[in-house]
Formats: structure tokens, sequence, C-alpha cells
């Protein structure tokens, strides 16, 4: 089976996929999985990346969660477009003209985020101004955190699909609550 064949399967079972186009930071990374994972998205990383997979501070970032992840890697983005023909890629920008609870999410659909020091190329993004989204900061502000932004975007995709998979509610471990 060849690369490319192995890589088509990597979104199944997850309602929502993150790509992140050459981030730079692995503490940024490391926390994005770890959310991924508790979120039930699969993580994508276009290369080139700024540390190594292997980076004690991507691990720290993602404690144990890490292993379970099983994050894809593609060569650029136009290989991850070959392995994901079709899909609905959602553009996180502050250049974008309209914010993440304006669109209308659907399963299957990725958020991508781009790298801490630029954010997602302008060519990227120019022939799909329908698909970027921003969140809202106040003032001239540059940009959010790329870790806080993910949470942000993915917990907002996630809220509108209803939480699918995910667990609601939770017990105390000690005590009981009153009532």
């Amino acid at each position: 089976m060849n690369r490319m064949n192995i890589r088509s399967n990597c979104n199944k079972g997850a309602v929502l996929g993150v790509i992140l186009h050459e981030p730079e930071q692995p503490g940024n990374t490391g926390a994005i999985g770890r959310t991924c994972l508790c979120l039930g998205a699969s993580l994508h990383l276009i290369r080139p990346l700024g540390f190594k997979t292997s980076d004690r501070f991507l691990k720290r970032a993602g404690l144990d969660y890490w292993p379970r992840l099983a994050p894809r890697e593609y060569d650029d983005f136009e290989e991850f477009c070959l392995v994901h023909p079709g899909s609905r890629i959602w553009f996180l920008t502050t250049k974008a003209h309209q914010t993440i609870s304006d669109v209308r999410y659907r399963e299957g659909d990725f958020l991508m985020f781009g790298k801490e020091s630029a954010g997602i190329p302008e060519e990227l993004l120019a022939p799909h101004p329908e698909m970027c989204v921003r969140i809202p900061m106040a003032g001239e502000e540059r940009s959010l955190n790329l870790a806080s932004s993910c949470a942000i975007a993915l917990y907002e995709a996630t809220r509108q699909l209803q939480y699918k998979g995910l667990v609601q509610t939770g017990e105390l471990h000690r005590l009981q609550y009153r009532t």
C-alpha cells in the first residue's frame, strides 16, 4: 500500500480536522494536539515544521495525549489536497470579512491555521474569500496565540455540530452535588 492510500483514511471517525500550515512552535502544536484529541478532531501538519516531532516541548505540551493523537504530516498544501480531494477547508485568518460564528460547519470540515509568525499565506487565502473566517478581537491587536485560536474556533465548530461524540456531563470525584 503506498503512502497516499495510508493517509487517505486519516480523518476517518473524526468529526472535524485541524490543519496547521508550517507551525513553528512545538508548545503550541502540542497544546493543539491535546485539544484535537479531547474534541475527537484529527490533526494534520504541513511541512516545513519549525521543530522535530520528537521535541520535548511538543511532548510536554501534549502530555500523554500525543502518542494517541497520530497526527498526519504532508510535504505541502498541495499534497494535503491530493489526499483529501473535495474537502471543505475553513481558513482562519485575521484578514477575513466574516467571523467563525457567521458560517455553518459540517461534519468532515477542516479548520486551517497558519504559522505563528505570518499566518496562512495570502496565496492560499485569495482564491477562497468565502472560506476565510476570523475570531473577533478588540481594536487593532495583531492576533491571538495559535493554540488559543485553535481551541476557540474548534469549540465553535463543535458547538454547532451539537458536540457530536463528546461527553457533555461530568461528576464530582469525592463529593456529590447538592440537589
